[in-house]
């Protein structure tokens, strides 16, 4: 074991570090210190619906009436969608061309420009990289984009522009779309002139999130200066390949032309083809060009990061990376679904969009955009389940079209999220809590001892605890049963108890002792 003095100046010295700082010692500790672990191991939630795959796939031949109706609607050449379940991609569907002219339809296969979805292609390897050393998320930018320095940031007390600022675009910088899809192919040299130039800002950094795509094109410039090769060049080594995305290109003329999406803009009620975009320094926004089949397999890793548990890892970076740029960090809005009315708050992630709705669902997502395409992946973490759809047309509205679909999806199939197991020191607790309501408090100084925290009788008496329990008992009668115990984590949780004249809730937490005592105990007569 590491010297306790030791321990407590690295414990003091980390409380002033980033998270990249304790990350690096953690991970460079962690040959040298010696793991205690709790006696009760961590259970990770489970889902408990046998047939939930059954339900959803039962559920498809209403999702297929619903993509085919916005198809229809919105006057797109080529629909694609996919679901993916626990890590497969459990359903496909194509609608229409994808050339119109060859009258090419679209398949899994097909391959469309997804816009800014690349987006989170480039927080992962920028994360990676962190992971790996090579850089920490809140260095300056200019240290790797000296350009930059040229930029007024608008108030002498602005903060230095870090990676973190980029990541999760509250750097000051204003939104650029429709500007930036137009300068996907600019070469580097053009880039940094610009940079030198100094950027227009709308607002100092750190201050107001403004969704901007010149941030993730100065992030691609970073993984190519780290790196030192092209930042296409990096990911598809370190993202790409090793997630077997075969199928996934940057540049649109080395893809196979007989799969290749042609991207269309409705005008005028008719169709024009949009010239294609070549990829260049721009591209780290939004360039990368996929299929669904390709596709699924990124959303089926990200799924996999969830729920926390002891797996082996896999893929380009580990669980709690993944889950780290799932992370909800700015504030985005408040708003209504325009399909119901269900409010829902939305925050911008690393290269991704958070969503919690009035359900309490949370999805994880991210739209693109581009002349001639529309794009949208979108998973619920907790529920195991994601939907994938692209269209080639004009800046297509698939985020919009998703998020009814999968609200749909959860409403047909009552898809539940996974629960969390009862740890074995909460199913001890428990026992624990009811021999007190079947004794009223008369039980042993030991069995105290063992079972309740030094606060808790000294937060409220014994004596007054014996009264108010007597009271309840009164009130509810003869206890009949014992229900089942629904965890909040591993270390809080409540249940009920059935009783001739009512129903008693009770909820209790356990303090962070080794082992954990109870520390808070609440019983009340709910009906």
């Amino acid at each position: 074991m590491l010297d306790p003095n030791v321990d407590n100046r690295l414990s003091e010295d980390m409380a002033y570090m980033s998270f990249d700082q304790k990350h690096s010692i953690a991970e460079k500790s962690s040959e040298n210190i010696e793991i205690c672990n709790t006696t009760y191991s961590y259970e990770p939630a489970l889902f408990t619906n046998p047939q939930r795959l059954d339900k959803i796939k039962a559920a498809l031949p209403a999702i297929n009436l619903l993509f085919e109706k916005e198809f229809e609607r919105n006057n797109f050449p080529g629909l694609m969608y996919g679901i993916v379940v626990d890590g497969n991609l459990v359903h496909s569907h194509g609608f229409g061309y994808i050339d119109l002219a060859c009258k090419i339809p679209a398949t899994t296969k097909s391959l469309y420009r997804i816009a800014s979805m690349t987006k989170s292609f480039t927080a992962m390897a920028i994360v990676k990289l962190r992971d790996d050393g090579k850089l920490r998320l809140d260095d300056s930018v200019y240290q790797y984009v000296p350009e930059l320095k040229a930029t007024d940031l608008l108030t002498t007390d602005a903060p230095i522009i870090t990676i973190r600022h980029l990541l999760t675009q509250d750097v000051g910088m204003p939104e650029d779309d429709p500007w930036a899809d137009r300068q996907l192919a600019m070469p580097t040299n053009e880039f940094l002139a610009i940079l030198k130039k100094g950027i227009s800002m709308s607002n100092p950094p750190g201050t107001i999130w403004e969704y901007t795509n010149v941030c993730f094109t100065i992030l691609g410039r970073i993984i190519t200066v780290v790196s030192q090769v092209p930042y296409q060049e990096y990911i598809k080594k370190e993202i790409l390949e090793p997630l077997g995305m075969k199928n996934t290109f940057w540049e649109y003329s080395e893809a196979p032309s007989e799969l290749l999406a042609r991207g269309y803009r409705w005008e005028c009620e008719r169709f024009s083809e949009e010239i294609p975009l070549h990829d260049g320094t721009f591209g780290a926004m939004g360039g990368l060009i996929s299929s669904v089949e390709d596709f699924s397999k990124y959303v089926a890793y990200h799924l996999q990061a969830w729920p926390p548990r002891n797996d082996p890892e896999y893929g380009p970076i580990r669980r709690s990376s993944l889950r780290e740029m799932h992370h909800p960090w700015n504030f985005i809005e408040i708003n209504t679904y325009s399909h119901r009315s269900c409010s829902v708050t939305y925050s911008y992630c690393y290269g991704l969009i958070w969503c919690k709705n009035a359900d309490g669902i949370i999805s994880v997502d991210h739209s693109g955009g581009l002349p001639g395409f529309g794009s949208n992946w979108m998973m619920l973490p907790e529920h195991g389940i994601g939907l994938i759809s692209f269209a080639n047309r004009t800046y297509a509205d698939l985020g919009r079209i998703n998020t009814i679909i999968m609200d749909k999806i959860v409403t047909l199939t009552n898809l539940q999220s996974r629960q969390l197991p009862t740890s074995k020191i909460l199913a001890e607790r428990k026992q624990q809590i009811v021999t007190v309501l079947l004794h009223n408090w008369d039980i042993s100084d030991q069995q105290i001892s063992t079972a309740f925290a030094e606060n808790f009788f000294l937060d409220k008496s014994l004596e007054l605890r014996k009264e108010a329990l007597h009271e309840l008992l009164s009130q509810t009668g003869k206890i009949l049963t014992i229900g089942k115990f629904i965890s909040k984590n591993s270390l809080r949780g409540q249940f009920r108890v059935e009783c001739e004249q009512g129903t008693i809730q009770i909820v209790f937490s356990l303090s962070p002792e080794n082992p954990p005592l109870i520390q808070e105990l609440k019983l009340t007569k709910i009906n």
